[in-house]
């Protein structure tokens, strides 16, 4: 099962950008929890929104981050392993982008430009700052925190979401970030395996 952790309105206004002043639970994956590489989730949780513009800005936030990061992982790590995954969340995260942009435009919802949260800046920084003996670790945890985030936005949306197209988009990329995690777990155990 999921753990969750109540996020304080000041993290959720710092990730949206809007006004709202709710609070919203994020999962973590508690099967993860004897990861070594596992981050505290509040950092990259962009909370859970019901909201069709949250939403859409959220995900947009988690799209443009994951995609920086993992350019910025493509430059110096040392690991084919991992930089194969890299590549993959540019592929895939750049079409889940265009899938919620998409959903929103059948909705007639404008979407804005994507803004990182103060939150997902540091954490690109860091692996921006890393250098080709850290960078694989820490680009890993990141991930980690960031796709538990992730998971928990795209499961809340789509099961209460106030927009039909949108929550369909939701549906259908929730699996995928579950995917993603799978193979960070992979990633992780061989990143272990490796520093015995």
């Amino acid at each position: 099962m999921k753990k969750y952790i109540l996020l304080t309105a000041t993290a959720l206004l710092a990730s949206c950008g809007s006004p709202q002043n709710d609070t919203a639970p994020a999962a973590t994956d508690s099967a993860s929890a004897d990861m070594p590489m596992e981050a505290p989730a509040p950092a990259a949780t962009p909370g859970a929104s019901t909201n069709a513009a949250d939403y859409v800005a959220k995900a947009g936030a988690g799209d443009m981050w994951e995609i920086e990061s993992s350019r910025a992982l493509l430059a110096k790590s040392k690991r084919d392993d991992v930089k194969a995954f890299a590549q993959m969340m540019i592929d895939n995260h750049g079409k889940s982008t265009e899938k919620v942009k998409a959903a929103a435009g059948a909705a007639s919802i404008d979407v804005a430009p994507p803004k990182l949260a103060p939150d997902q800046q540091r954490m690109l920084d860091e692996i921006k700052n890393a250098d080709a003996n850290t960078i694989d670790a820490i680009y890993l945890r990141h991930q980690m925190a960031a796709h538990d985030a992730a998971l928990a936005l795209h499961r809340a949306y789509a099961t209460n979401g106030d927009t039909e197209s949108l929550k369909k988009a939701a549906s259908e990329i929730a699996p995928i970030v579950e995917a993603h995690i799978a193979e960070l777990r992979k990633l992780d155990r061989s990143e272990a395996a490796g520093a015995r």
